[in-house]
């Protein structure tokens, strides 16, 4: 009895958090932040539906693949169960949002730009680092260990907010760091906590470039805030002082709250103060140092 109240009401749930489609509906906002805050307690509603959901078809599915099966066939026997609800009910893929987007367009653009030393700050291994990784060599920086040895990778660990070694300073002509420079200083990667950790990081991201070199940036923008520890979240006027004097902008791109990319886009006044329309998008910056 207990179960199927439990699972009810998460049913309910996932069906109000799948129909509120609208960014700014306040309703929305509440399900997302109630939905996150029990997925940390190690609590999946989604997940949860998707198995009460797929569990008849799975047994179902499973006896009709029983009876197929050819009685003394050794050639491939039956194993435990693996059951995997999700897959049945997912899109073959998430071909849009922030990552899906700087990832590849910031690759295409070192493709073929061809640098001479491209070092990268803080992106994900498994997205943009591989992507470069496949057709040259990239020089990781993170603060966290990486325990594995990849063809292409070169792997350095240290604290961006901290003083640079000697042989970094000046020594690049292209550098990346996608969405990674808002977690600087909140302690989420075990980072020490520092109030202006992002404003040190990009200084050290400017010494370790040589004059006239690139730097393709990716932040959160929107109205500024911190979210604890999460990230933070800049407007582009900020951000805008926070180059000025320092770094050229060459081209501007965003993925909006929809995870839609829009490419080459004007730094108009308007643009500017409404932070293209984002509570929570991605601002693509290449840059080059002045």
């Amino acid at each position: 009895m207990e179960f199927s109240i439990i699972s009810t009401n998460l049913i309910i749930l996932t069906k109000i958090y799948f129909r509120l489609k609208k960014p700014r509906n306040p309703n929305r906002s509440l399900i997302i932040k109630f939905y996150y805050w029990i997925t940390l307690l190690g609590i999946d509603p989604r997940k949860a539906f998707h198995t009460v959901k797929g569990f008849p078809l799975f047994w179902s599915e499973y006896r009709k693949l029983k009876k197929q099966s050819i009685k003394g066939d050794e050639s491939c026997q039956f194993g435990k169960l693996y059951p995997c609800f999700d897959d049945k009910f997912d899109s073959s893929g998430q071909a849009k949002g922030h990552y899906f987007y700087q990832d590849l367009l910031i690759a295409s653009k070192i493709f073929i730009n061809q640098p001479q030393y491209h070092i990268d700050v803080g992106s994900r291994v498994d997205g943009f680092v591989a992507h470069v990784a496949s057709f040259r060599k990239i020089h990781v920086i993170d603060i966290r260990k990486l325990n594995s040895q990849t063809p292409n990778i070169e792997y350095l660990q240290a604290d961006m907010m901290s003083s640079l070694p000697a042989d970094l300073i000046n020594s690049s002509d292209s550098l990346s760091c996608l969405h990674a420079l808002e977690h600087f200083g909140l302690g989420r990667y075990g980072d020490p906590i520092c109030w202006d950790g992002h404003l040190r990081g990009l200084n050290n991201l400017i010494l370790i470039l040589k004059k006239g070199g690139k730097l393709y940036l990716s932040v959160p923008i929107g109205k500024p805030r911190i979210e604890f520890n999460a990230h933070r979240i800049f407007s582009v006027e900020y951000l805008l002082k926070m180059f000025e004097g320092k770094l050229q902008i060459e081209n501007f791109s965003f993925v909006d709250d929809e995870g839609d990319l829009h490419m080459n886009m004007p730094l108009n006044i308007e643009n500017i103060l409404n932070n293209f329309g984002c509570i929570y998008g991605c601002g693509i910056f290449e840059l080059i140092k002045s």
